[in-house]
Order: structure tokens, then C-alpha cells, then sequence
């Protein structure tokens, strides 16, 4: 098992999905977590009961990860709980199952895409990084999509978003080396949750699956944890810049 005992971590979006599966798969591993959720509480207390029961430190704490200064209220708390910070994953994002022509993309929906899924990226990272250069070292995981790799027709502010992250991710590893900071990105593709079971539960979404996906499902959160998990530790240090793809084969861009 891949240790991250006496580790500090922040994952936005934790409260369901791909961050949930994160914060519990970290903290099993010995982490002491912070997330945000931005909604419902219960949920998230879920999730801090169910991660808490390794026996490291799990709090959740509200924060609209699309303000920057919620952002920067929600680093500040990671650090007064946990008193360093050693990996943040930049995970919150949104995506919308309804199809969205170019000339139908209203300036609000492509806004609101870029700042929820990309600008927060940004922002979380801004607020983080002054704390690990202080330490000289530092974890940053951004959560990216196959969409940024290969572009998302209909979904093209999602795509953009999501593509932004990657260049990003690459910028920032150049960036940041001098400092120890280590900067990687995971793409999933198609993953089972609450946000895509609407497009994977439906007959199209079946025979898109079996047709796209050589290992012919869609993944389950917790196999998007685990290479996240993978970054966080000492067996990526000498690893940055890099985009680690899960996507069972479907977009093969190693």
C-alpha cells in the first residue's frame, strides 16, 4: 500500500465522485484531508465519517471553488487545520449531458464552464503555492479530461476547459521545479457518476461505451483515485509535466 503518512492534502470537489473516492483513498493511505463541497452538507459528512475511520484527520468545509475568495478562505482553513500543505488536486468541475452547438453557446454558459472548471484551477493553486515554495516542496494533481486532449464536439467550452488545465499543468511544472513542487495531471475519460450516469445509463450512452472504450465500461471513481494516489507519492518524485491518461483506451495520447 502506497503511504502518505504525515502528509497534508487539500482535493476540491470531494464531497462525491472522483473526489470522494480521493479524499477516502488518501486518507486510508495515512493522509490528513481537507475538501470543500459547495452544496449539500450531508454528503460531505458522509464522506468525512467514512474517510475519517483510518484514523487521520478529515474535515470538509464549504466553498464555492468558482470565487476566488472562497478559494482563498478554503486554503487558509487546509492550513490552520493541518498546518502544511503538501498536495492539493485541483478536482471540482461541471459538465452538462445536453448538446450545445457553438452558436447557441450563450457568453453566461461558456463563462460559467471556464470559471468553475478552469479559472478555479487556477485560483486554488494560486493560493497554495506560496505555502509550498515557504517548504520547498509540494504535490500539485489538477484533474483534467480526455476532452482537453482530443476536443468535445458540442461541448466545446468543456473541452477548452478541461485543455486549458493541461497546458496549465505543463506551464506550472517548468514553472515551479526550482521550488520541488511537482506538477501532474490526471485525464480520465468516461467515469460512473453522479454527474455522467444520465448519458452512461441510457441506451446511447451503452452503445457509445461498448464502441469508444476498448475495455468496453466506463470507470468506476475509485480507479480514478488510484493513479491520483499514485502522483501524491514518493513514487512520482521524479515526475512532473506529465498527463497520466485512464481511460480504459479510448483516446491513446500517451
Amino acid at each position: 500500500m502506497i503511504s502518505l503518512a504525515g502528509k497534508a492534502a487539500l482535493i476540491t470537489g470531494g464531497s462525491r465522485g472522483i473526489g470522494a473516492a480521493a479524499v477516502k483513498l488518501f486518507a486510508q493511505a495515512g493522509a490528513d484531508v481537507v475538501f470543500n463541497y459547495y452544496k449539500s452538507k450531508e454528503p460531505a459528512t458522509q464522506v468525512e465519517q467514512d474517510a475519517a475511520k483510518h484514523g487521520t484527520r478529515v474535515e470538509a468545509f464549504k466553498a464555492d471553488v468558482g470565487r476566488h475568495a472562497d478559494n482563498k478562505k478554503l486554503v487558509d482553513f487546509a492550513i490552520s487545520r493541518l498546518g502544511r500543505l503538501d498536495i492539493v488536486v485541483p478536482n471540482a468541475g461541471v459538465w452538462n449531458s445536453d448538446d450545445l452547438p457553438i452558436e447557441k453557446m450563450s457568453e453566461k454558459q461558456w463563462d460559467d464552464m471556464i470559471r468553475v472548471n478552469l479559472t478555479s484551477v487556477y485560483s486554488i493553486i494560486h493560493f497554495s503555492v506560496p505555502h509550498m515554495i515557504k517548504q520547498k516542496s509540494g504535490k500539485i494533481i489538477p484533474i483534467s479530461s480526455t476532452a482537453g486532449q482530443r476536443g468535445e464536439s458540442l461541448h466545446t467550452h468543456y473541452g477548452a476547459s478541461k485543455g486549458g488545465i493541461i497546458s496549465l499543468t505543463k506551464g506550472l511544472a517548468a514553472e515551479l521545479a526550482r521550488y520541488n513542487i511537482l506538477v501532474n495531471s490526471v485525464a480520465p475519460g468516461w467515469v460512473a457518476t453522479d454527474m455522467s450516469n444520465d448519458v452512461l445509463n441510457s441506451k446511447a450512452g451503452q452503445k457509445m461505451v461498448a464502441a469508444a472504450i476498448p475495455l468496453g465500461r466506463a470507470a468506476t471513481a475509485e480507479e480514478i483515485a488510484g493513479p491520483i494516489l499514485f502522483l501524491a507519492s514518493d513514487l512520482a518524485n521524479f515526475m512532473t509535466g506529465e498527463v497520466i491518461n485512464v481511460n480504459g483506451g479510448s483516446v491513446l495520447c500517451g
